[in-house]
């Protein structure tokens, strides 16, 4: 037990059962309405925690954050995967359950994170959002996140819109 309100961490196999029940509360807050909902369903019915186990067993990059030893949030990261960006970096998803969102919960998760990849020599940082979800783009241009390109995806046969903000190196 930790006697620090925040604990930001690598997640462990022990940690799975909680990643898979912050993936499902924070999909379905975020996605309802964005998503078909069907489709939305079956991707979150899909990360289970044998999912989350399988992920840290291929060695996925996951911090863990725990708000007075509850897991509150997630962050996937690694080196970046978007062609033609400068950035290095890039954090493949950030989530946090809805009811530790708006409290600097995710500024936290965010800036740990993004230190982490500077450690690794991991020159500036990228992030790609649903444009529609507002309080994502919203949440990451008030980190400073830059619009940098946009991009496209396909959701039960739906073109949808992919903003990427970046970021510059840490100095």
């Amino acid at each position: 037990m930790t006697t620090a309100l925040i604990d930001l961490r690598p997640a462990t196999p022990e940690d799975c059962d909680a990643l898979a029940d912050i993936h499902s509360t924070a999909w379905l807050g975020a996605y309802r309405g964005l998503l078909n909902g069907v489709e939305l369903q079956r991707l979150v019915s899909r990360r289970t925690a044998p999912w989350w186990r399988a992920a840290l067993s291929r060695g996925v990059q996951i911090k863990l954050l725990q708000v007075a030893d509850e897991p509150a949030g997630y962050a996937t990261f690694g080196t970046c995967r978007i062609r033609d960006l400068a950035s290095e970096g890039e954090i493949y998803e950030l989530y946090l359950k809805p009811e530790y969102q708006g409290l600097g919960f995710g500024r936290s998760l965010f800036e740990s994170v993004r230190a982490e990849l500077a450690a690794r020599n991991l020159s500036g940082l990228a992030v790609q959002v649903l444009s529609d979800n507002d309080p994502a783009c919203t949440f990451y241009k008030a980190l400073g996140g830059k619009f940098a390109a946009k991009s496209w995806y396909r959701s039960a046969g739906k073109r949808m819109g992919l903003s990427v903000y970046t970021w510059p190196a840490l100095t």
